[in-house]
């Protein structure tokens, strides 16, 4: 009964977690498209929301549940030798901490100059200047395809590392196309037309 349980829990903090990832997604694109302050602000408000709401609660149950599932279960270290866990695990700890840094920290200064641009009723060149960054908005079109891969390794279980590798390769791929691609699709200031 635990092991369901536990596995209960997995899932559902992977559709949790997967669930917010969208959510910032898209409120992410919605805040591209807005020139107008008040719409982006919400859009960046309804980013925090789902990050803090939904993204983060389901990491923790990953977290919580994994770590359970692992040492009950899987012979705690022996995971190393399962590619298929191992590659979970380190995607998972890669994301887990790329996202509560780069990712999480670029959100946080994005609506505190948010908040102090609506307070003054424009936006500022600061705030305007962060919105460009590339680094935070690689990291963010990152997270998705590696939840894919983080999901697509659990239920395919491949026993080489060959699907690890070929799919993280695959990830920095879509994230850096989306990187490059996004920008281009929504123009702002003396770039649009």
């Amino acid at each position: 009964m635990e092991f369901l349980i536990l596995k209960y829990l997995h899932v559902l903090g992977a559709v949790l977690m997967g669930a917010g990832l969208i959510g910032v997604w898209l409120a992410d694109l919605r805040s591209r498209q807005e020139q107008d302050l008040i719409r982006f602000s919400e859009a960046v408000r309804y980013i925090a929301v789902f990050y803090d709401g939904v993204v983060v609660p389901g990491a923790l149950i990953l977290l919580f549940s994994g770590t359970w599932l692992t040492v009950q279960y899987f012979g705690g270290w022996d995971f190393l030798n399962t590619p298929w866990l191992a590659g979970m695990i380190i995607l998972f700890a890669f994301e887990f901490i790329e996202g509560n840094t780069i990712t999480r920290l670029y959100f946080m200064k994005l609506r505190r100059l948010t908040n102090e641009a609506v307070i003054i009723g424009k936006i500022t060149p600061e705030l305007e200047k962060e919105r460009e960054k590339t680094i935070p908005s690689f990291t963010h079109y990152l997270d998705l395809p590696m939840l894919f891969l983080i999901i697509a390794l659990g239920v395919i279980k491949p026993a080489t590392w060959d699907m690890f590798f070929v799919g993280s390769l695959i990830a920095v791929g879509v994230a850096s196309f989306f990187t490059i691609y996004i920008p281009r699709l929504y123009p702002r200031g003396s770039d649009a037309t």
